[in-house]
């Protein structure tokens, strides 16, 4: 018996030790993480700050002649920080960006469209009726408000839109083989008479904790640029300006 309370004394000893040696290693390994994030971080926070300063030559000029159409993406609950968001279209205001999508899950932008319109003195709202014009003045920055319902229930009323006209068509005589074909174009058309059916961004850059475009709809982004920014509380004229100019200094290939 004293020899078998020995044992798993000792089988009990290693046990502990070799829980002892993983928390030990797990401790190691988060703070070499931990030191590393926290490098990066200081890293981006004095690029981001020699940019802003005008000390890097190369993000003076930005050429924006690629960036026809930008979207910003907020997360649900940053979105109610309208001091931060009108900031931010601040800043590409004064750097040249003409043509701006804001966009939130919950509409929470669309609602305080009022209240961020108010504090920008050279914007009007982009509407789809006149999408080319608006698209063609650079006098003015256009702004677009969307949300998820510009989403999936766009499609689905666009859908009904479509059948709509297919009943029609069929109830007074015509070619119901011809009318059942459905295209792209006649899609686009559709979202553009409910109302979202706006341009392809080229960029669209991401202000939150989530690493997606939160349901942005997914027709509009088939050959966009996605970035994730970070948090919109720690937001940065450098990090903006990098963000823009790493899209113009990139050659995309759409293919055939």
């Amino acid at each position: 018996m004293d020899s078998r309370e020995e044992m798993q004394k000792a089988k009990r000893s290693i046990a502990q030790i070799g829980s002892f040696g993983l928390q030990f290693l797990w401790c190691i390994l988060h703070f070499i993480v931990s030191i590393w994030y926290f490098l990066l971080e200081v890293t981006h926070v004095v690029e981001s700050t020699l940019i802003s300063s005008g000390l890097l030559k190369n993000y003076k000029a930005l050429d924006l002649g690629k960036l026809r159409y930008l979207a910003i993406v907020v997360g649900s609950e940053e979105a109610y920080q309208t001091a931060k968001v009108t900031k931010l279209l601040q800043w590409l205001e004064a750097i040249g960006m003409k043509h701006v999508c804001l966009y939130d899950m919950e509409g929470v932008l669309k609602k305080s469209k009022e209240a961020i319109l108010e504090k920008m003195s050279n914007t009007t709202v982009f509407q789809e009726a006149d999408e080319n014009d608006k698209l063609l003045d650079q006098k003015h920055m256009t702004l677009e408000f969307a949300s998820y319902s510009d989403g999936k229930e766009a499609v689905a009323k666009a859908a009904n839109l479509l059948f709509a006209k297919y009943l029609q068509s069929a109830n007074s005589g015509g070619d119901p083989d011809e009318e059942r074909i459905f295209n792209e174009p006649h899609m686009n058309e559709a979202l553009r008479a409910v109302g979202s059916g706006g341009p392809e961004p080229d960029l669209l850059l991401v202000y939150g904790p989530a690493r997606c475009h939160l349901g942005f709809p997914a027709w509009r982004i088939r050959y966009t640029e996605i970035v994730h920014m970070g948090s919109l509380k720690s937001m940065r004229y450098g990090s903006l300006i990098k963000a823009i100019y790493k899209f113009t200094m990139v050659r995309q290939n759409y293919g055939k």
